[in-house]
């Protein structure tokens, strides 16, 4: 059987139906799978999140998408992770206890310090920190969704920040790997410049 060039990743949460609506305004053919040797075979995938690191850990774990994803991006297949879709990328978290992550980035989850509230949630300006194709054509300033209470500080994978209160990893990328704190297919103009160029490195 052939394998998808693009699906992504039903674990049982995430914010699926707006993602698949977006994509398909992009004549983007994904196919939606809980099934890990299709994920694992796959030339690419999406990890669409909403809800909370621990549980989706979890819920990843007990469908086998975890070593799934482990495995594709291991391969060198384009990945990207969207909001706690990008903070399991990392070591661990602390939102309700310590968990650890996928550990495919290097990294700590941790509760916003010094935010003027909790979740951080509406419209933010992006810095663009350095280039990258996944971030070609969104200018300085441009503004993305958010909706979160924990974040990453800035690393080395860090390719755009934001503000709130502090200073934060907003998009992250190293080598096929592609990840952003908010929500794409929410955020207007810039989330789908994302899309549009996340799907032209997987069609590569």
């Amino acid at each position: 059987m052939a394998s998808p060039r693009l699906v992504v990743v039903d674990y049982g949460g995430g914010n699926i139906g707006s993602l698949l609506s977006a994509l398909g305004r992009r004549d983007a053919h994904a196919e939606l799978t809980s099934d890990p040797d299709v994920v694992a075979r796959a030339g690419a995938a999406i990890l669409p999140g909403d809800g909370a690191f621990g549980a989706t850990m979890e819920m990843l774990a007990e469908r086998g998408l975890d070593g799934a994803v482990r495995s594709l991006t291991a391969a060198g297949k384009p990945f990207l992770g969207i909001c706690v879709g990008m903070q399991i990328l990392f070591d661990e978290s602390d939102e309700y206890g310590d968990h650890p992550g996928l550990g495919i980035l290097p990294g700590r989850v941790r509760r916003f310090a010094r935010a003027p509230r909790v979740p951080h949630m509406g419209w933010n300006d992006l810095t663009i920190e350095r280039p990258h194709p996944f971030v070609a054509g969104i200018d300085a300033g441009s503004y993305a969704y958010f909706l979160h209470s924990y974040r990453v500080e800035e690393g080395a994978d860090t390719i755009a920040s934001a503000e709130y209160g502090e200073r934060f990893a907003a998009i992250v990328a190293r080598e096929n790997v592609m990840a952003t704190q908010f929500h794409p297919e929410k955020s207007a103009r810039t989330g789908g410049r994302l899309l549009d160029n996340f799907l032209k490195i997987a069609a590569a």
